[in-house]
């Protein structure tokens, strides 16, 4: 365990990520600023760095840093592009973007995770970041159409709904399936949605968005 977490946090872009085709500066630097141990309990401030996933909460994770950094580079964000941060727990994966993109809607249907993930953001002044309480598979209309739409933990399918509040040219990035998923991208051109098989990618399954048999290809 280590309680020097600078180091440890620039450990993992240069061992974890920029080994493993991480090459998208923005992200890296992002991921090697925002301190993934203020979003994790108490317990596991001393592991926040390693190249696991973290559970945070019964069924929900911080994903290891590896899956996420390539589905972000992926998703290309933009300094200009407002962006859904789908099940964001903690608000670790929303503080990341928020250092990409010009604002971040961060959905999430635990009030508990909704509380722990606006004060831990509001303490590291990600002014940009506004946590919102809802039902994930319902996205969050309102502040839509969105450029990037990304979803925390793996799923069968990515619900209509979100896909209508993808803009013109937006992205969405997903792990579709487990063991293993794959990272999936999806780009609206034209008004239809195109899509890439990234990766092979083993994230916890996002229970809510899970179905109970077939997903979608």
């Amino acid at each position: 365990m280590t309680e020097n977490y600078a180091e440890a946090r620039h450990a993992m872009v240069l061992c974890q990520l920029r080994p493993n085709r991480v090459t998208s500066d923005s992200v890296a630097e992002a991921m090697d600023t925002v301190p993934r141990e203020a979003f994790v309990p108490k317990a596991l401030k001393g592991v926040a760095y390693m190249d696991e996933d973290l559970e945070i909460e019964a069924g929900r994770y911080l994903i290891e840093p590896r899956v996420f950094a390539l589905m972000l580079q992926a998703a290309k964000v933009q300094e200009s592009d407002v962006v859904l941060d789908v099940a964001c727990g903690t608000g670790y994966t929303s503080a990341v973007i928020g250092r990409l993109a010009q604002a971040v809607v961060a959905i999430e249907d635990r009030e508990e995770l909704v509380e722990k993930a606006s004060e831990t953001l509001t303490s590291l002044e990600a002014d940009n970041v506004a946590v919102v309480s809802g039902d994930l598979e319902a996205g969050n209309a309102k502040q839509g159409p969105f450029n990037v739409i990304h979803i925390n933990g793996a799923i069968d399918e990515v619900p209509q709904a979100l896909f209508d509040q993808l803009a013109e040219g937006g992205r969405l990035v997903c792990v579709i399936g487990s063991n293993p998923g794959v990272a999936t991208l999806y780009v609206k051109e034209n008004g239809t949605l195109v899509r890439s098989a990234l990766f092979d990618a083993e994230v916890p399954r996002l229970g809510v968005m899970a179905k109970a048999a077939g997903f979608q290809f």
